[in-house]
């Protein structure tokens, strides 16, 4: 979308054009689906195109395939996030995805590839959700990888991984075996094409939300990766680099939820605030907690491979810090909106049911204060 061709309330020159170009979009096609979306598991597909094409899902890469600044990529995701919480939760698996492509340096994912995902024209996700949770020690490994000749052979089942679809890909980590089981003490991390031999989606139980995120299960039956698709080999260093930029750039959901729930509040304040006033968590105070998170989240966005576990700890804290928000925040416009808020059809029903995804979302709220207290033990001294 040309910034010029946009609505003069929305082409404020205090912003910059990317996120007046993402608020068009949000308030426009994207709010027309919203309701598909969540009920009907309408997939986007279109509207997250035209957002990547406006450079909402690279705005973190670095030249030529985005402008390497993380702070402007969350706050584009929050904008979508503010109208659809299961828009800005694919923007995220979108993000990754080129994250783990442009940090792999193999030529083979860092040219075309990059740029495809970068623009849109090839959408993708991350399968990471139960490697972190393999590192945090919460479950094992569910893919394998066999050394083979030229590459290896992956099999296994992933059991929810989204933003996918036929033509989709996604990044993956497999542990690596000898072919008789037996570990060879690493980890795989490969770019996964769901359109390739040996690559199966299967449909997923459905959700209380978020059923339009294109999530599925991905089962692999001697899935071969061969040098052209490895990000990482071993896996573990390249998670070590990006591990607090993956977990940063999910906050655009939390802080656009959040705001959104903020707004709902405001939008009966003259209606009924004579008897809203009585109610814990008023849209002012909210409104500064989130502004002061969002100012906290900003301040580490220059610094999104800052390696130090001090730092990955107050990513840890500020990533559990507006899953809670978002929790009360839904829930307090609720409570604001009465009844009209309990209706099916009200955006305030479908945050309430968003904020709890950004709860329980890999990683959740209990992962991440599971990590903060592994990471703080490592480092107080002994």
């Amino acid at each position: 979308m040309n910034p010029a061709d946009l609505p003069p309330e929305l082409a404020t020159p205090t912003e910059p054009a990317l996120l007046a170009a993402v608020r068009a979009i949000a308030q426009g096609p994207l709010a027309e689906q919203v309701v598909g979306i969540d009920r009907e598991g309408h997939y986007p597909r279109a509207v997250l195109q035209q957002l990547a094409a406006a450079g909402a899902m690279s705005a973190h890469l670095a030249a030529p395939a985005g402008v390497g600044d993380y702070g402007l990529a969350i706050r584009a995701k929050a904008e979508a996030s503010k109208v659809c919480g299961a828009t800005g939760f694919m923007m995220w698996c979108q993000a990754v995805c080129g994250l783990y492509l442009e940090q792999s340096g193999n030529p083979a994912l860092t040219g075309e590839a990059l740029m495809q995902i970068a623009s849109g024209q090839r959408l993708g996700g991350t399968a990471l959700s139960n490697p972190m949770k393999s590192y945090a020690q919460i479950e094992s490994l569910l893919l394998k990888a066999t050394p083979v000749n030229g590459g290896y052979l992956v099999s296994g089942t992933l059991p929810w991984v989204s933003n996918l679809g036929p033509d989709h890909c996604c990044g993956a980590i497999a542990a690596v075996e000898d072919a008789h089981g037996q570990s060879l003490g690493r980890e795989l991390m490969f770019l996964l094409r769901c359109d390739a031999p040996g690559v199966t989606l299967r449909d997923c139980p459905s959700f209380s939300a978020m059923e339009g995120t294109g999530t599925w299960a991905l089962h692999l039956k001697d899935h071969f990766v061969g040098a052209g698709e490895v990000i990482a080999d071993p896996a573990k260093p390249t998670i070590a680099r990006i591990r607090a930029a993956f977990v940063m750039l999910q906050c655009g959901m939390a802080v656009g939820i959040t705001q959104g729930a903020i707004d709902s509040m405001w939008a009966v304040e003259a209606q009924l605030g004579h008897v809203n006033q009585f109610l814990e968590d008023r849209p002012d105070t909210l409104q500064a907690e989130l502004d002061a998170l969002t100012a906290r989240v900003m301040k580490m966005a220059e610094t999104p491979f800052d390696t130090r576990t001090e730092f990955f700890i107050d990513v840890l804290d500020a990533r559990a810090h507006g899953a809670e928000l978002c929790l009360r925040a839904a829930q307090s416009a609720l409570m604001h909106q009465g009844a009209r808020g309990y209706l099916m059809s009200s955006d305030v029903q479908r945050r309430v049911r968003e904020s709890h995804f950004v709860a329980i979302v890999t990683p959740a709220i209990k992962h991440l204060r599971k990590e903060i207290a592994r990471l703080s033990q490592e480092e107080m001294p002994v």
